[in-house]
């Protein structure tokens, strides 16, 4: 295919990326966020302070690696209609996996004795499952296998894109774009190899995920309280992440479309699909909740019920009732239909509402088992480590943004073909009678497709 008049200026777009605000708000936040954390560690409030970092941990964690997941099962179904927006999925984590590599050993090192509770009289097995040595090893290992596989994902999907736009920066940046796609055959012969590379990596990093997200639920969370269990807590904790990955880059596409300019591609019919996604998902978290605890109250044990107790009743109910309002009953009543999915305002709210709602959720699942207060507390040894943990977060977005290009030229010119061609049988999709034609990219916006380089 020859390089088109749209193609070029999606990829000249792809580029011009700066995210000042994040880069600038996540360098205060962080700083912040690590003084209060710094100055909670040095006093009596030690405890709380490690609490909450242990909660951002799981959370922001559960998203960079939830986000991938959406990458690789994007790669899976060869699905076309999230070609535009995919990079700002790969952008959310990928510089925050050393990060949040590094917090997992502060935790398992200085940070271990205020969180884990002592592992005795739990039966020589599950003593030995739950020793400090054995759970920090297993996990170690599966996050970095995690990580790798994550990582390389990512980079499999940058190197036709930055072997691209390599001529359109300059410096050491076009130096690492020519570097990191060498040897890169853009031929078609040389893209269906590419391409089968990133497929084979799709598919083992999804099975990967769910694994290591699941060790995650179990030694990070359940294991906080360790005489209680549930088989079903780990599928909770893996399907909540990618329910998150979801609601972020719903916000983080309806921000950055206006970073780098690219509003006029991103159409009604693209928000749809992610609306419908997140709707979906929202129920399905919804469904594992429940199944979770209707087994869990029939069988009316005290060392099963104890821990749903705790959070649903006396001076956490609260929160409680909040996390159920906010992960189901708003989003579900909020996206049942088809015009809040494709509306940038809705969609954003509801995504925001459900992303606080799913950490909100985090912090119910940790604090109860952890906290010696008698409910929820949310002061200055609180903020810090939260703080800290989302100016990272949005500083290693802003890092991969004035890296990387933060447009695919070549998927973003698959999802607009098919718009292009969303009138005739062969390509219109399933629910074409959701959509009117202003639901698709503008028509004098693609024709432009058809006009060559010079």
């Amino acid at each position: 295919m020859g390089a088109t008049l749209l193609r070029d200026k999606l990829a000249a777009r792809s580029v011009t990326g700066r995210f000042g605000v994040f880069f600038g708000l996540g360098i205060a936040l962080a700083v912040v966020g690590a003084a209060l954390f710094l100055l909670a560690l040095t006093g009596e409030n030690a405890d709380r302070a490690w609490h909450l970092f242990h909660v951002n941990w799981v959370f922001f964690t559960g998203l960079a690696t939830g986000s991938l997941a959406f990458v690789a099962v994007q790669k899976i179904t060869n699905a076309k209609w999230s070609g535009l927006m995919i990079r700002f999925a790969e952008a959310a984590p990928i510089f925050f996996l050393p990060v949040s590599l590094a917090g997992f050993l502060l935790i398992f090192t200085v940070g271990y004795p205020h969180i884990f509770p002592e592992m005795h009289g739990l039966g020589h097995g599950k003593e030995i499952w739950l020793s400090h040595g054995f759970m920090f090893v297993r996990l170690a290992l599966g996050l970095s296998l995690l990580f790798y596989l994550g990582f390389r994902l990512v980079r499999a999907d940058l190197i036709p894109d930055l072997h691209e736009t390599s001529g359109l920066v300059s410096g050491g940046r076009q130096r690492m774009y020519q570097a990191w796609s060498a040897g890169f055959d853009p031929s078609p012969e040389g893209l269906a190899r590419h391409d089968a590379k990133i497929r084979t990596l799709a598919p083992i990093y999804v099975v990967v995920y769910a694994i290591v997200a699941t060790m995650i639920a179990f030694d990070t969370m359940m294991a906080l309280q360790p005489h209680w269990y549930s088989n079903l807590f780990g599928g909770w904790y893996v399907m909540g992440s990618f329910l998150g990955g979801h609601t972020l880059l719903a916000l983080l596409m309806l921000q950055g479309r206006h970073e780098i300019g690219i509003s006029e591609f991103i159409s009604p019919k693209q928000r749809h699909d992610l609306g419908k996604l997140i709707f979906g998902f929202s129920v399905f978290w919804t469904y594992l909740m429940w199944s979770q605890f209707l087994v869990i109250w029939y069988g009316n044990m005290p060392e099963e019920t104890g821990f749903v107790f705790a959070r649903l009743w006396g001076p956490w109910r609260p929160v409680g009732s909040t996390v159920f309002i906010g992960m189901f009953v708003i989003p579900f009543i909020g996206l049942l239909g088809v015009a809040p999915k494709k509306h940038p305002v809705t969609l954003g709210l509801f995504a925001a509402i459900s992303l606080c709602s799913l950490w909100l959720e985090r912090y119910l699942m940790v604090l109860p088992s952890v906290t010696r207060l008698a409910g929820p507390v949310f002061g200055l040894p609180e903020f810090g480590p939260t703080a800290l943990f989302l100016g990272l977060f949005l500083f290693c977005y802003a890092l991969f943004a004035r890296t990387f290009p933060m447009v695919s030229p070549r998927l973003a010119e698959i999802t607009l073909d098919r718009e292009r061609g969303h009138g005739h049988a062969e390509v219109s999709g399933e629910f074409e009678h959701e959509e009117t034609d202003s639901d698709y990219t503008s028509r004098d916006v693609l024709e432009r497709r058809h006009g060559r380089r010079s």
